[in-house]
């Protein structure tokens, strides 16, 4: 009885310690909690806006190579963009495997464009302002108004702004890799958006 006991309080305060760290995040926890497609799952197709305007199908592309989907927060994330330009410089070893990297975000396009020059990037980086392609996936969360204020305190941002919505709401950070059956085979997915699929490990499931 004793040690039943001790198992259900650990759980407890695991499960108290995760939802804190998802709140700490941005994470409103009245809302939608989200935990990503999975490995096996098939993933589901979309036809995005690039930084030109030109719609990207990934059924189209799906037809000759794999793809690296790749959700990041906005131009305004450090972060996110510190981490693109890292990937950028190392897209050559991706290419090599026959992979085309999509980078997705919430923002519009002006905005997309301003994370394209900021990165300097020379993969696709696709505007998902109305945010049914973070929702397909099962990454999209409501941001508390906590953290809202706090990304506009420090970073000077307005998150549904610069989504162009009503509603501040962002992805999380989180790199699928899709066969090109259109099935998932790699998924990172993460509440901290300090932690990112590392090239080693696109590379390592790329075929």
């Amino acid at each position: 009885m004793k040690q039943l006991i001790l198992v259900v309080v650990g759980i407890l305060i695991f499960n108290v310690g995760f939802s804190q760290e998802k709140i700490g995040f941005g994470v409103d926890m009245e809302g939608n909690i989200p935990k990503g497609l999975n490995v096996g799952d098939k993933a589901p197709a979309f036809v995005l806006k690039d930084v030109d305007g030109k719609e990207v199908s990934s059924e189209k592309l799906l037809a000759e190579q794999e793809l690296v989907v790749i959700f990041y927060r906005g131009e305004w994330c450090p972060v996110c963009t510190k981490y693109l330009s890292n990937l950028n410089d190392s897209l050559e070893y991706i290419t090599a495997k026959g992979a085309k990297v999509l980078a997705i975000g919430p923002e519009t396009l002006e905005n997309t464009a301003k994370t394209k020059e900021k990165t300097d990037a020379g993969f696709t980086i696709l505007s998902d302002s109305d945010q049914k392609v973070a929702v397909a996936y099962e990454v999209l969360f409501d941001v508390t108004d906590k953290y809202a204020k706090k990304i506009k305190t420090f970073l000077r941002t307005s998150i549904a702004e610069n989504n162009d919505s009503d509603k501040a709401q962002l992805p999380v950070p989180a790199t699928f890799i899709v066969g090109k059956d259109g099935v998932i085979k790699f998924k990172q997915f993460d509440y901290n958006y300090k932690n990112r699929a590392s090239i080693k490990a696109i590379i390592d499931n790329l075929n």
